[in-house]
């Protein structure tokens, strides 16, 4: 399913002469794996990083330690400024920035095990949105690869060429 997803993406990034960056935490690399499983992928795919501590968050992607503190790791104004700051980094056309909690342990009432947040777009405009996706800690981050690249290919599909 996710070489498929890939494929489709890979397709619309070449069409476009676009290229793509990741920032992941929970998904730990999924998505840059999944985007490589895709023959010729070296064409469109600029850079993977995973930052899991908040440490590597700021160091890395420069998310505010302000924001860290207001929001939480697992929030959209994070993934946000994870996406900017990765897309800087790598200087890709577009990009994807997750942050979740993937389980089994971590949850909370208010941000339970599944709860996922996830941006995508470019330099120019992000977008955000909060998923809380079923299942085990497999299957949590699999929804999430899945979910990235669909949305990255629609913000593709969606922008004038």
């Amino acid at each position: 399913m996710t070489l498929k997803l890939s494929e489709t993406l890979g397709h619309a990034l070449q069409l476009k002469g676009y290229t793509i960056t990741v920032a992941e935490s929970c998904t730990g690399g999924s998505i840059a794996s999944a985007i490589t499983e895709s023959a010729g992928s070296s064409q469109w795919f600029s850079a993977g990083v995973v930052t899991y501590s908040d440490a590597t968050k700021q160091s890395l992607l420069n998310v505010s330690a302000d924001t860290l503190k207001k929001y939480g790791a697992v929030s959209e104004d994070v993934v946000k400024e994870m996406l900017v700051g990765v897309l800087a980094l790598s200087e890709a056309s577009i990009g994807i920035a997750v942050s979740g909690v993937a389980g089994p342990t971590g949850g909370s009432p208010h941000k339970p095990v599944g709860t996922v947040c996830i941006a995508w777009g470019d330099s120019s405009v992000q977008h955000s949105n909060t998923y809380l996706f079923p299942g085990d800690r497999s299957e949590v981050r699999r929804a999430a690869t899945r979910q990235s690249l669909h949305l990255a290919s629609r913000f593709l599909k969606d922008q004038k060429s």
